[in-house]
This record gives C-alpha cells, sequence and structure tokens, in this order.
C-alpha cells in the first residue's frame, strides 16, 4: 500500500509579528486617547511635574535657607519627585491595562499581554523623556556644571520601572477580581508622597522612623536617584535589592495568575 505523504502546513510568518503590530496598535490608540491629537497634550505631560517641582521649591525656600542636600531647591525636588512621578504613572497605567482596553480585548487578536506591554512602554518612554527635559533643564538653569552618574541613573530608573510594572501587573488582577481592593489601596497610597523621601532626606530623622520608613521601596529608589545626582551623597540604607525583589515577585505573581484569570476580569463590567 501507497502511503501518503501530506504537504507540510504553510507557516504563517505575519503571526510572528502580530504583537509587536497589535501592541504598536495599542500604543498609538492610548497616545490619541490621552494626548489628542495636538502637540499641547505632550506639554502638559512635561508641565505637570515642572509646575510641581517650582511650587515645592518656592514653598520651602520661603522657610528654608537651604535644602536638605546641595544648594539648589529645584534640583533636590526634581530628584526626589521624578522617581515617584514615574512609579506612580506605571503602576497607575498598567493596573488599569484590561480595563482601559475591554473593547478591544474581545477580538483574538488582541491579548491582555499586549494591553499591558503597551501600557507600559509607553508610559516609560513618556516618563524617561520627562525626566530627561527637567533633569536636564534643572542643571541647566542651576549651572552647577554636575553630570549625573549615568550607570546609577539607569539603575535607579530601572528599578523605578521594574516596580512600577510589577505591582501595577499585580493589581491589575486584583482590583480587576476584588473591586474593593482597588478602593483600599487608593485610600491607603494616599499619603505616599509623604513618607517616600520626596521632602527629606533619611537620614535627618529619629532612627525608629527611618526603621519604619525602611519598609516602602520608593524610599530607597529616591535615594538612589539623589545618589546618582549629588556626588557626594551615599545614603546607606538604600538596598536596591529590595525594591528588585518585590518589583519581581509581583510581577510574576500578576503574570502567573493574570494568565488564568484574565477572562474573568474581561467579562465583568
Amino acid at each position: 500500500m501507497q502511503r501518503t505523504v501530506s504537504a507540510p502546513r504553510p507557516v504563517n510568518r505575519g503571526r510572528r509579528f502580530a504583537t509587536g503590530r497589535v501592541v504598536v496598535a495599542l500604543i498609538l490608540r492610548e497616545m490619541a486617547t490621552r494626548y489628542g491629537r495636538s502637540p499641547g497634550g505632550y506639554v502638559w505631560a512635561v508641565l505637570e511635574p515642572v509646575g510641581f517641582i517650582a511650587i515645592l521649591s518656592v514653598a520651602f525656600g520661603l522657610v528654608m535657607h537651604t535644602p536638605p542636600l546641595g544648594r539648589s531647591f529645584l534640583l533636590f525636588y526634581a530628584t526626589g519627585f521624578l522617581p515617584f512621578h514615574l512609579y506612580q504613572s506605571l503602576h497607575g497605567t498598567i493596573s488599569a491595562s484590561i480595563r482601559f482596553s475591554r473593547p478591544l480585548l474581545m477580538f483574538p487578536a488582541v491579548t491582555w499581554l499586549d494591553a499591558v506591554i503597551a501600557r507600559f512602554v509607553l508610559n516609560l518612554l513618556t516618563g524617561l523623556i520627562v525626566i530627561g527635559l527637567v533633569l536636564g533643564g534643572v542643571l541647566a538653569v542651576e549651572g552647577s556644571g554636575a553630570m549625573p552618574d549615568l550607570p546609577a541613573l539607569v539603575r535607579a530608573l530601572g528599578l523605578t520601572a521594574l516596580l512600577g510594572l510589577g505591582l501595577g501587573t499585580l493589581n491589575c488582577l486584583l482590583f480587576g477580581l476584588f473591586p474593593l481592593w482597588e478602593t483600599i489601596w487608593g485610600i491607603a497610597m494616599r499619603p505616599l508622597i509623604l513618607v517616600s523621601g520626596v521632602f527629606f532626606l533619611v537620614e535627618d530623622l529619629p532612627r525608629a522612623v527611618q526603621a519604619v520608613l525602611w519598609v516602602n521601596p520608593l524610599v530607597h529608589l529616591t535615594g538612589l536617584m539623589r545618589a546618582a545626582v549629588y556626588p557626594t551623597y551615599a545614603p546607606q540604607y538604600a538596598a536596591p535589592l529590595y525594591p528588585a525583589l518585590i518589583g519581581a515577585v509581583a510581577l510574576a505573581l500578576g503574570l502567573l495568575f493574570l494568565r488564568g484569570w484574565h477572562k474573568d476580569i474581561i467579562a465583568r463590567r
């Protein structure tokens, strides 16, 4: 008996790039939704942190002769607020990824992972551009001639991105399954900026307070950010492994459980 050999199935080469095309499409959609089609939307993304830093500098400059570190109020508060703002932006947008893209997730070509990746990439790139413009502008205005330690700066911002991605992905799961948790989280995180080292140096506080603040991973990130900009500043409390571990574990748990529960979250209203 003669055996029939079936022809090999054609390989859909275009599918290899499907995820990339979907991510780009989701990024363009969010850019149009959030920033609009005019350059003014992108200008506001820069003006918002600039305005906040300027207000802090003027307000504290009225009651203090010098900042806790260095001689520039603008630089001190910029190095504290910028990593905090990057984390908040990443966490806030990634945690709402499925909710934001729910109508598109009904199509088989769009996956929940595409939505998470798109929001992470867009907000990370936007945040890095804002940080570069603001930090570069402050250094130019102050005329100090100081150059940040680039590897240390990349490390601080990379850890910030990992923490925002990890906790954002985990809360994307938890917010979708337990809406009450989103309310609790929002209330608990309202004073976060006050305890993240944006306004002060941890070393200036009593040891008992330092021990409590050490639990907050953002305290480590603001310390690492300032160490990258101020050559003489070396925060002994800052442990890069701590925020990295929290971000990595949260990301792993979020990805693991979203894989099994994303359909339930998409089906919720």
